[in-house]
């Protein structure tokens, strides 16, 4: 990486997305690449995620999500999902100076009832900490998928319902959406997907419906302010219409 820090364009600037998405894949390779351990693909991920929260502050983006552990992930070896709790708690504990004094806040989406206790009691300090601040919202999707989302959004409308406290015909786009994790914020804009791969991997399937998609092929512990910063110009290159012409 050069020296001389990456600059955005003024279109760019001008045009910076309200929320972006991003799905940080490309650790294990990392650490492939390197004959490495695993661990150090993720720990190296961990430096590529303060670099992104920091950049995004910066420029104002109002909301950053961050794709960092999958319902699915829970299938992989059980030593590889104590150490990526370990690390996810290690993260909280020690990010929370750097992120108070950026003035973010956290908010988690996903069946965090599925994280160890430590890491649940962890996140609620960090959120209580960072309550009141006014700048970046990090939203971290924690034992997340999309389709569990909708189901469990599908199954508390259905006992509405059932009890009678609303009509089926009333059902539309937003009442959907009110029952989604991410009923407090506006849908992604843009969504980042490192390493290359193209797919969307259960990710926030229902908001993504007009969002903007880029894929780089840096692998995510190489992740940096320029590669936010290109994905950004490209963003700006795209017309959004919306289904319109």
């Amino acid at each position: 990486m050069s020296s001389h820090s990456p600059q955005l364009s003024p279109q760019a600037k001008a045009a910076v997305p309200t929320h972006v998405a991003i799905i940080m894949d490309g650790n294990g390779r990392w650490a492939k690449q390197r004959m490495l351990p695993r661990v150090e693909g993720h720990r190296q991920g961990v430096e590529a995620v303060c670099a992104t929260v920091r950049a995004c502050g910066e420029l104002g983006i109002k909301y950053l999500t961050l794709y960092a552990f999958s319902v699915e992930n829970w299938n992989r070896p059980k030593d590889e999902v104590a150490m990526l709790m370990s690390l996810l708690l290690r993260f909280i504990k020690s990010e929370i100076t750097e992120l108070q004094k950026h003035n973010v806040r956290l908010e988690v989406i996903g069946q965090i009832y599925r994280l160890p206790e430590p890491v649940q009691e962890q996140i609620r300090k960090a959120q209580a900490s960072l309550a009141k601040n006014t700048g970046l919202t990090l939203i971290l999707a924690l034992s997340y998928g999309g389709r569990q989302e909708i189901i469990e959004g599908v199954r508390a409308i259905a006992e509405k319902a059932r009890r009678g406290t609303i009509d089926p015909a009333e059902i539309n786009e937003q009442v959907i959406s009110q029952h989604l994790d991410t009923r407090h914020w506006p849908d992604p804009d843009l969504l980042i997907r490192t390493s290359g791969e193209m797919r969307v991997s259960n990710f926030l399937l229902w908001q993504i419906s007009y969002t903007e998609l880029v894929v780089t092929p840096t692998l995510w512990p190489d992740f940096r302010k320029q590669h936010l910063f290109e994905a950004l110009e490209e963003f700006t290159r795209r017309h959004r219409r919306f289904g319109g012409v």
